[in-house]
């Protein structure tokens, strides 16, 4: 069994200089449409409480492409333009429904170069890809292939700020849906990177931290140079491909992970967790953020949806450390200090893989119940029932969509 789905398939490639400039061009234009557009929409807003729609700002291009101020707009290709206008009624969409925040400008410095092409502007032939205003095709570095007969829906062309050129190729790809009956609970952490309700530990590579010495000379290196000038230029390009360094090899990893855990197993529950409220511990914010849990949960989401996996989000406020998988009983306190205790049952529990059991099972209750449905609980000092249930769903979790 197999099923179509939108997939990118990401690759390097090699600019020459006229097509670096081309596209440096059309990178800026993008950015400048955008921000005018959005200024306009804001002026609009709160000037007259007028919502400028899509179309309406499709017409303002036109409009400014026929000034002498603009008039450089006609030089590059006039669809990343079209794009830059589209993503921003996305970006309002999601800011009218509490999706997102308002939007912002686009930075010269600090914002992603980026611009994309639709089907009307780039020529796909032969596995050679030609954008418009170019007469030479782009010279990927084809790491992997693609599927023979695949064709792009959509071209998206980036440079990183370690000066690496991208080009994203959005193409139908059939996923084969390979049987799996297990299910896995899934815990976070930061010894272990992740730890599994069967028990298995997975390694905290600490990407960042191995780097940390060559990041610090590097940034060393750029705080001496004089703002503005070349040797500050090349100093930033050396930091920036510390960074791109170590987010590789932990987006590599991640990916690997991913992969294994959803095509071994139909169902996967993890905790959600709010990594934005952990990173206020700022003893702790640089060790999460190299963890980056929320990049594996994103990956995790969409990758179980290809395959057709149940993914499973308990409840942030689940205590499933402080649970006992053998009886149900709850500790009162549970420090980060202690990696294993002994439950009044008389089992003993490593602080991780006990939570990733209980995590395992509160996931498979809400998929079978509904959630809010487990075994009465005992109280770890008196034995007795707690006196005051808790209320339906507080310990419900929600299946990713």
């Amino acid at each position: 069994m197999s099923r179509t789905v939108k997939r990118a398939f990401k690759y390097r490639f090699h600019p020459t200089p006229e097509q670096a400039g081309e596209l440096a061009r059309t990178f800026g234009c993008v950015r400048l449409v955008y921000d005018m557009a959005l200024a306009a929409r804001s002026e609009a807003w709160t000037q007259r409480r007028e919502r400028v729609t899509y179309h309406a700002t499709s017409a303002m291009l036109t409009g400014w492409k026929k000034t002498d101020e603009l008039a450089f707009l006609n030089d590059v290709s006039c669809v990343p333009l079209q794009q830059a206008l589209r993503h921003l009624q996305t970006a309002f969409t999601n800011f009218w429904a509490k999706r997102a925040g308002y939007p912002t400008f686009k930075s010269k410095r600090r914002s992603r170069r980026s611009a994309e092409y639709t089907a009307s502007a780039f020529r796909w032939r032969d596995g050679r890809l030609t954008l418009a205003k170019m007469s030479e095709p782009l010279d990927i570095v084809w790491s992997r292939p693609l599927r023979q007969g695949a064709v792009p829906s959509t071209v998206t062309v980036s440079q990183d700020p370690a000066g690496r050129w991208f080009v994203s190729l959005l193409c139908d790809d059939r996923i084969e849906h390979v049987p799996a009956s297990g299910a896995v609970g899934v815990d976070a952490g930061l010894d272990s990177l992740f730890t599994l309700s069967t028990g298995e530990k997975v390694p905290n590579p600490r990407h960042e931290h191995r780097d940390r010495d060559r990041l610090a000379r590097a940034q060393r290196n750029l705080a001496r140079k004089a703002r503005g000038s070349a040797n500050r230029a090349r100093a930033r390009l050396a930091v920036a491909r510390v960074h791109a360094r170590i987010a590789d090899r932990r987006r590599d990893h991640l990916h690997k992970l991913t992969t294994r855990l959803v095509r071994e197993n139909q169902t996967i529950v993890i905790e959600d967790l709010t990594v934005r409220n952990m990173m206020a511990n700022h003893s702790l914010a640089r060790a999460i953020s190299d963890a980056a849990w929320r990049q594996f949960r994103t990956m995790l989401g969409y990758k179980a949806d290809w395959y057709g996996r149940d993914l499973v989000v308990v409840d942030r406020w689940f205590p499933s450390t402080r649970r006992c998988s053998a009886c149900g009983a709850i500790a009162d306190r549970m420090p980060l200090t202690v990696r294993s205790w002994t439950c009044r049952c008389g089992r003993t529990h490593d602080r991780d893989v006990n939570a990733a059991r209980n995590i395992l099972a509160e996931g498979l209750s809400v998929t079978a119940c509904g959630g809010g449905v487990r075994p009465q609980r005992t109280h770890v000092r008196t034995g007795r029932p707690p006196a005051k249930q808790e209320p339906p769903g507080a310990t419900q979790g929600t299946p990713v969509r």
